[in-house]
């Protein structure tokens, strides 16, 4: 027989009992693993990925580099391109008056056009 815990102050009902388990996980991205008689709780944590890799007009030429260059001698060029278009970017908007928030988002905006693009596939 399952326990229900009802809540006045947010209106939902939680039903404790064989699925109490099933909705722990669901509400909390957790994913039990059993290590013998305990249980042991491990956190899934979300990839950071590019949505758009693979595609784009540059992808390809890019994956083709990094095969050809190796991934580790790569991501370091590809890191001194972006911390060089970051500086021209900064120096544009100090010639225009542009403030750090300003600044910012056409940092990211950069990013994201770089994504599209394929530059970071």
């Amino acid at each position: 027989m399952a326990a229900t815990f009802s809540s006045a102050i947010s209106g939902f009902n939680i039903r404790l009992g064989e699925d109490h388990d099933r909705m722990a996980r669901a509400m909390t991205m957790m994913a039990p693993v059993k290590v013998g008689m305990r249980r042991k709780v491990t956190v899934v944590r979300p990839m950071m990925k590019n949505v758009n890799e693979g595609k784009g007009v540059f992808a390809p030429v890019v994956v083709l580099a990094r095969n050809i260059i190796g991934k580790k001698p790569f991501n370091q060029i590809r890191g001194k391109a972006i911390a060089l278009h970051s500086q021209v970017i900064t120096e544009f908007c100090k010639s225009i008056g542009a403030d750090a928030k300003q600044r910012q988002g056409l940092i990211r905006l950069a990013k994201k056009n770089g994504e599209k693009l394929g530059f970071l596939a």
